[in-house]
């Protein structure tokens, strides 16, 4: 008796647990809270958009005209640099054996030079002497003339001399030159961002994917922002505009407006959202503001921004049209 009722029971079972999974599914699942509240804006009408913060001088990549392995680096992250303080050395043990040994032949060339001006001055000075005697019999035309040809040879030499110190000096620049292009100086005041080369390593010249030092002024920092270009023309320079910082929309600054970029690009800085168009262009806003009003922010960090719409806040305003009769 129990082994008949106890394939229907079990199906009983089966089609309650299913009825069960089919009430529980079509529940609503309650809204996850948000991790941090998300920025409001602070106008009635506005234009918001994603801005990276960047150094006001822009985030300088610093690189080298000289590949060659590096053989010291002298500033750190977090350095505050002057225009001109070096940042990183190329090995410079080349250049500077060569500088020995032009520095060595400018001496040669130099003494040369009074070896020839000496031999000039006694050439001169026979010369002077035949060239005195009035009687001709004691001096024939042939004899001077060979007298006069080697005191201009003789000064010749002197000023081939002097062209080769002159060219040795220049050899000695040019390495000195050279040897200043291997030692890679601050192109700004500012402050190191990035360091991503390191003593022993070969260090390429050109442009490279990472920059072997990034470089910029944080005492002002800009935020460029990317306006969707389907409301580019929503955009006044003279319009306010304020940023949150991402994870805390308590933390806000007043920005002032830089400049348009009029040049409307495509969108490279992706924000992760969901219903984020990848394929948009859009213009990008530089405004400004003081690090110490935010000194929490970093260069490299994203905001939110918003720029208060002035052609939706004043009203359009249409001359009247005169009527011709």
């Amino acid at each position: 008796m129990f082994g008949k009722l106890f394939l229907p029971f079990l199906a009983l079972l089966g089609v309650l647990f299913a009825v069960y999974t089919v009430i529980a599914g079509s529940r609503t699942s309650p809204p996850s809270e948000p991790i941090a509240p998300p920025a409001m804006a602070p106008f009635k009408a506005y234009v918001a958009g994603a801005g990276i913060v960047e150094a006001s001088t822009e985030n300088i990549a610093v690189g080298t005209p000289v590949a060659g392995v590096v053989s010291e680096v002298t500033a750190k992250i977090g350095d505050e640099v002057k225009k001109g303080d070096p940042l990183f050395i190329v090995d410079l043990r080349d250049l500077q054996a060569e500088l020995l040994v032009r520095e060595a032949d400018l001496k040669s060339r130099q003494a040369n030079v009074k070896v020839a001006e000496a031999q000039a001055a006694d050439a001169t000075n026979q010369y002077d002497m035949y060239k005195s005697i009035n009687d001709a019999r004691a001096v024939t035309k042939e004899e001077l003339d060979r007298r006069r040809f080697g005191a201009d040879a003789a000064n010749a030499t002197v000023v081939q001399a002097q062209a080769q110190v002159i060219a040795t000096e220049a050899s000695i620049a040019q390495t000195k030159v050279e040897l200043e292009r291997r030692i890679v100086r601050a192109p700004v005041d500012g402050q190191v961002l990035q360091v991503k080369i390191r003593t022993g390593e070969f260090a390429p010249a050109g442009v490279v994917a990472t920059p072997l030092m990034l470089i910029g002024n944080v005492k002002t920092l800009h935020v460029r922002v990317d306006v969707d270009e389907n409301d580019a023309w929503r955009v006044d320079p003279k319009a306010a505009a304020e940023a949150s910082v991402r994870g805390n929309s308590k933390l806000k600054v007043d920005l002032t407006f830089v400049r348009i970029e009029p040049y409307v690009i495509p969108k490279r800085s992706l924000t992760g959202e969901s219903t984020e168009r990848v394929d948009t262009r859009v213009l990008q806003v530089l405004f400004a503001f003081d690090r110490s009003a935010l000194k929490n922010v970093y260069v490299g960090q994203q905001m939110d921004v918003f720029i208060e719409d002035l052609a939706s806040i004043e009203p359009a305003t249409t001359a009247p049209v005169a009527i011709v009769k």
